[in-house]
């Protein structure tokens, strides 16, 4: 008989990477992208979800019937109910406005049961009052379990043990600098405690929203789902990465629109800011030699959103998009897919 912890480890695949070429300024520079889409539900969360998952198992078996609850952007909401339908377990996710349709529909059909918050939490998402309605939903039913990814060690552990090591591999001696997009801060703590002990020199470069407290010190409003937050990370400490990043919504929609019009292919949100903050520093005088975008997730879900003209227009980001698009092309900015993608 499959134990679930045997379930829950063939949940990590191991995902592909692509180089691709990118002009700045005159000059081209390849750069590897780390496809994340390439996981069972196509985000890099399908890692976290079998992390948690594994540690709360470990911790008590979850047995068919067990119900888990978590707050969620989309993705991981997504990893979770998946496996936990794999296992007879129940999922209740706790999401928000800035949920994608196409996420919501899909948990959904994964027998996922969905708790909308619409009230924001004052600085400048929903995070806090999706953390409310997780312990209100627990403080009701006292046989639910949480998986906690804001405070769980198996969150930044898996991305250790997995993320790290093939990026590593992946990166090949020459790695110089790996961008992360930063939420909670357990794919950025991962990899980086697994890229600084070996000792290489290669930069971690945390990637987040403008208005955000995971790496920042001011809040305001943020669109894009899977990338910032309401109060900085748990497992970020100073030396948790080695510069940081932080990408307007705009510049991170400018960076998805234009590399879908060069390739053909649509980055989601957070993975656009990842290229968008990689081609900051392509820009400066002392670029990374081979670095490393790890792309969470692709564009799929967001086709009513990032890629919409009219949810662009309807929350004032036309101009700003479109600045943020004629200056990166007056940088010269342009993206050529070097193999085939997956």
């Amino acid at each position: 008989m499959t134990t679930a912890q045997e379930v829950l480890r063939s949940a990590i695949p191991g995902t592909p990477v692509v180089a691709a070429e990118i002009s700045v300024r005159g000059r081209t520079h390849e750069v590897l992208l780390k496809l994340e889409s390439g996981n069972p539900t196509g985000s890099i969360k399908d890692r976290t979800a079998a992390g948690l998952l594994m540690a709360l198992d470990a911790e008590r078996p979850l047995r068919p019937g067990t119900v888990v609850v978590e707050s969620t952007s989309g993705n991981l909401g997504l990893g979770l109910a998946r496996l936990l339908h794999h296992l007879d377990c129940r999922f209740v996710a706790v999401i928000d406005p800035n949920t994608p349709r196409a996420t919501r529909q899909t948990l959904v059909a994964a027998g996922g049961e969905l708790h909308e918050v619409t009230e924001p939490d004052g600085r400048g998402g929903y995070l806090l009052t999706r953390l409310r309605e997780v312990r209100r939903i627990l403080g009701r039913n006292p046989g639910y379990r949480w998986t906690d990814q804001y405070h769980n060690p198996a969150n930044p552990r898996i991305h250790r043990d997995t993320t790290g090591p093939e990026i590593a591999a992946h990166g090949g001696r020459d790695l110089d600098a790996v961008y992360i997009a930063v939420s909670t801060g357990g794919t950025l703590a991962g990899v980086a405690g697994h890229l600084h002990a070996l000792d290489r020199g290669i930069a971690v470069v945390a990637v987040d929203a403008v208005g955000s407290l995971a790496t920042g010190d001011s809040t305001g409003p943020r669109l894009i789902s899977g990338i910032g937050a309401s109060r900085p990370s748990a497992f970020l400490t100073s030396g948790s990465y080695d510069r940081a990043h932080r990408v307007p919504d705009a510049e991170a929609v400018a960076a998805c629109r234009l590399f879908r019009a060069d390739t053909g292919v649509a980055l989601g949100g957070s993975s656009g800011s990842v290229v968008a903050a990689c081609l900051r520093d392509l820009a400066s005088p002392r670029p990374p030699r081979r670095p490393l975008c790890l792309c969470a997730d692709s564009g799929l879900a967001y086709a009513d959103t990032l890629y919409d003209h009219r949810w662009i227009a309807s929350h004032a980001l036309s101009a700003p998009v479109a600045e943020a698009e004629s200056r990166l092309r007056a940088d010269g900015i342009r993206f050529r897919l070097k193999c085939a993608y997956p």
